[in-house]
């Protein structure tokens, strides 16, 4: 990650703004794993790992083939690349092909081998420990919002010291509200056995991932984003 954002800050290429959040937030993650604030931290460690691996498989599809990308990606490094939009709207697209379409598929790899053997209370611990994520989201956006948002948006610094703490608490609120639909569909997805049923739920997947892009890059964003919380 640290390698991808040197040689896209070089560049000039805008995609280092989501790349450098999600830096910081797998460096935390790493962090509360070391400290075992999790029900399993080997099992928040796998999906950790792989859930990275999704977003740089994009990533080198898109840069050698771009067709060959998921589309959601495609949009979203296209858009960071070339459009006018705020850094906060090229943050949030980023997160929002992470976790509404790479997070889903992700889940559903590291729970498919062992769903129907858990427990009740095993499968409850998983939860808790998805749930617990956003609680390291939240301790982070605010170290986001300073080092990574604010150099990109000086107005930001204003909006911080007018609003305080509630603009943390409107992003994470946010996130948080994406990934417990999440779970919802990785969910939805374990319990489709037919293969062309679980590939309709994965299609409808990727459609809500696009239309919270089309919020996202809109002309009242910030305003659509609300409605979405």
């Amino acid at each position: 990650m640290l390698e991808m954002i040197r040689h896209w800050d070089d560049q000039s290429d805008q995609r280092a703004i989501f790349l450098n959040c999600y830096s910081m937030m797998t460096r935390n993650m790493q962090a509360a794993i070391e400290r075992r604030e999790f029900n399993d931290p080997g099992w928040v460690d796998r999906l950790l790992r792989r859930f990275a691996d999704y977003y740089f498989i994009a990533l080198d599809a898109y840069e050698h083939d771009p067709p060959s990308a998921p589309p959601i990606w495609q949009l979203t490094h296209r858009v960071t690349q070339t459009s006018d939009t705020m850094a906060l709207q090229k943050l949030l697209l980023g997160v929002n092909a992470h976790i509404n379409y790479d997070l889903v598929l992700t889940l559903v790899e590291i729970l498919e081998p062992e769903w129907a053997q858990l427990s009740e209370g095993q499968r409850a611990e998983r939860y808790s420990d998805h749930c617990y994520v956003n609680d390291v989201i939240a301790r982070t956006i605010d170290a986001v919002q300073d080092t990574v948002l604010e150099p990109a948006m000086p107005a930001m610094d204003i909006f911080d010291k007018l609003l305080g703490p509630l603009d943390e608490m409107m992003l994470s609120r946010l996130i948080t509200h994406w990934r417990d639909r999440v779970w919802n569909y990785a969910l939805l997805v374990l319990e489709t056995k037919e293969s062309e049923e679980r590939l309709q739920v994965i299609r409808h997947v990727e459609e809500d991932a696009f239309r919270q892009a089309s919020a996202i890059i809109g002309k009242d964003w910030s305003v659509a984003l609300g409605e979405l919380i």
